[in-house]
């Protein structure tokens, strides 16, 4: 299984050049089912990197350019009347896909925003009171732009409570970047991308996730790190119930990336920034910051 998926790395670290351990990451969030947000300044490869994913793993693909003018019935399609038939009939929207590229989710209004909530929540959407379910399996990735650039609009809670992790890629090193700059490798070479699993291979492998022991002693751990994130000392905003339920689904999913039947705390420690830095609402400090914080300051034992 370890073998498996560092043949999945290596081959998007063709496209993704010097990070190994945001491609894992990015791969752990598909593996226990949830939505990824990619947050970075543009032109870092995010779009690059979904695409990518999606290929490697054999599944179907949308994009969607979230503008300021756009509506709901964008994403999710409308009921629309065909005359010849006599009759409304549902077009599907973009969401339709087993992977939709949301590009720059912040730059919509709140209202076409929320057009993603039940799709990520329940894998289904509801079009003038008739619910269509989507492909499985579904996945968002969501890429948006830092908050201080224009025209933006900040994601509210629960639409970043509906993402399991938030990552941000940033500058690539002195070696990769002069690859990119020869032109032989990052989105140039997306075409050549092969499909590495089929779409049942990889809902096995999801299927094992829920199967990794969790011992007494390991759970005791994350719960010390939760209490700690809700203590005003340390944060404002703490983990939630679901956040927490994402942390341990995510650390089982790192465990079996590594060809382990068991979670270490090295494993939850491996995912605990991707996992809460979007949740916590730091003492004036950044989430991704606060998690760190908390990881140094609770033991494991």
């Amino acid at each position: 299984m370890t073998n498996r998926f560092e043949q999945l790395v290596n081959h998007l670290d063709q496209v993704i050049l010097g990070k190994k351990h945001e491609l894992r990451l990015a791969l752990c969030c598909m593996l226990c089912r949830g939505h990824l947000l990619l947050e970075d300044l543009p032109g870092m490869g995010k779009t690059t990197l979904s695409q990518g994913l999606a290929k490697t793993l054999g599944l179907s693909h949308n994009r969607v350019q979230f503008t300021s003018d756009m509506l709901p019935a964008d994403i999710t399609g409308a009921l629309i009347y065909e005359q010849q038939r006599g009759e409304f009939r549902f077009h599907p929207g973009p969401v339709f896909s087993q992977v939709l590229l949301a590009d720059e989710l912040n730059r919509a209004t709140p209202k076409a925003q929320s057009a993603l909530l039940q799709a990520m929540e329940e894998g289904q959407v509801s079009v003038d009171g008739e619910n269509h379910p989507l492909p499985t399996p579904f996945f968002v990735i969501a890429t948006q732009n830092p908050s201080f650039q224009s025209g933006t609009y900040p994601l509210p809670e629960s639409q970043l409570d509906r993402f399991l992790m938030r990552l941000s890629l940033g500058y690539p090193d002195a070696a990769a970047e002069r690859l990119l700059l020869k032109g032989q490798h990052g989105r140039a070479e997306l075409e050549s991308l092969t499909t590495l699993l089929t779409a049942d291979e990889f809902a096995l492998m999801q299927a094992q996730v829920s199967e990794i022991h969790l011992s007494d002693s390991l759970l005791d751990y994350v719960q010390r790190l939760i209490a700690a994130s809700r203590n005003p000392q340390h944060c404002e905003l703490g983990l939630s119930p679901r956040g927490a339920m994402c942390l341990v689904k995510a650390a089982q999913a790192w465990a079996i990336m590594a060809g382990r039947d068991h979670v270490l705390p090295e494993d939850v420690q491996a995912v605990f920034p991707a996992v809460a830095g979007h949740r916590l609402v730091g003492q004036g400090i950044s989430g991704e910051q606060a998690a760190a914080s908390l990881l140094a300051d609770v033991a494991v034992i």
